[in-house]
This record gives structure tokens, sequence and C-alpha cells, in this order.
């Protein structure tokens, strides 16, 4: 299908024309934060699900129990690292990139406290699954804004770039690497796992090419 073939981030007339832009439109930069909004809406829809954590978060967890370093500790320096791997990728970083951090860390403090906590197995996974497409939609509004991707989403549209494979299949494989270094190291796995895992890379070219479709009209 089409909705999962895209290979690239489109651009619309709302578009940055260029990442490292620090005076963008102000209808562009609306929209970034709308949809770095509802991103971290949707990590707190899986966070609350309760049914596993994302991958990244496996990771993290994994490591921690490696070196001994705190969760949050190893998420920031995993994201350093990402970072750093944009160098050879030739990502640059923005605005984007920086609201990444703070909106979305500060939308799921803010919300967890606020959301249904299914007690239910079948409404646990339902919400997991409405957390990955709604993070999927809320990637292609932020990256479409291309005022700089988040460092995971940098890392997906690089390797994109070198590779010239379609999007859900690069972040597919990212995220089932990231899964099983974090597994072996110790971390822990549950089925919204698997569903991040294998749902968000057709979430994110769905939002792509959702959100491109619409801007056209």
């Amino acid at each position: 299908m089409k909705i999962f073939s895209v290979r690239a981030v489109p651009t619309t007339q709302w578009s940055s024309d260029k990442p490292l832009n620090f005076s963008p439109k102000p209808l562009t930069l609306v929209i970034l934060c709308a949809g770095l909004f509802l991103f971290g809406l949707g990590e707190s829809l899986i966070i609350t699900a309760s049914v596993g954590m994302s991958p990244w978060t496996v990771l993290a967890e994994g490591l921690s129990i490696t070196s001994g370093l705190s969760i949050g500790a190893l998420t920031f320096l995993i994201s350093l690292g990402v970072l750093l791997l944009w160098i050879p990728l030739r990502q640059q970083a923005g605005i984007g990139t920086m609201l990444n951090v703070i909106i979305i860390a500060a939308v799921i403090e803010w919300s967890l406290p606020y959301l249904p906590h299914p007690e239910t197995y079948l409404l646990q996974i339902a919400q997991a699954i409405a957390g990955t497409l709604l993070v999927g939609i809320a990637s292609g509004i932020y990256l479409i804004a291309n005022l700089g991707p988040g460092p995971r989403d940098g890392l997906m549209t690089g390797f994109q770039q070198a590779t010239n494979l379609p999007i859900a299949w690069v972040r597919i494989f990212l995220e089932i690497a990231v899964i099983s270094i974090g597994w072996a190291l110790g971390g822990t796995i549950g089925i919204a796992t698997v569903i991040f895992a294998f749902g968000i890379g057709p979430a994110v070219s769905s939002g792509l090419y959702l959100i491109a479709s619409i801007s056209k009209k």
C-alpha cells in the first residue's frame, strides 16, 4: 500500500524551508508544538496501559541493571549517544529537536495522573494500540514541520536517507534492534513493547502520508 511505502518526509506549504531555522512561521511553530503535545500524550497512554514499556525504555532499563545508573539518567545518555550518530548520517538539529525533549517530557509528567488505567487486559491492549497510533500521527505532524526531529526520529530519517528503504521498515528495524539489546541486558518487555516495535513504523508512515494529504487540500 502507498501509505506504508513513504520513503521521505513530505513537505507542505507550512513546512519550514530548513531544520536550522530560528525564525519559523508562527503557523509552523504552532503545528510543531501540537504534534509534540500529541506525541507525549500517546507515550502516556502506553505507560498507563501497564502492559509493557516502549523499546527505548527497555534499553534504558537493561543498561540500568548492568551499570547501576538510573533509568532517567540513562535515557538522557542514550539520547546524547543517538545525537552523536546523527553526525555520520548528516542530520540537522533545530528548534524542534530542543522542543521535542521539553514538551514531550512535560506532557507525560502532566497527563499521567489524568489518563485511564484500564483494568481488563483487552482494554489495556486497546489503549497501547491507541497510544502507538497517536505517537505515529504526531510524528507525522512534527516531522513535516521540518524544524528538526527528535533524537530517535532523526536516527530513523538518517538511516532512511542512507538506505532509501521505506520509513516504516527502517523504524521497525531500529525498534527491534533496541528491544533485542535491552532484553539481552535484562530489560523487561510486554505486549505493549511488541505492539510499539511492530506498529510504530507503519503508524509513522501513515501519519506522514495522512498529514501531507490533508495539507494539500
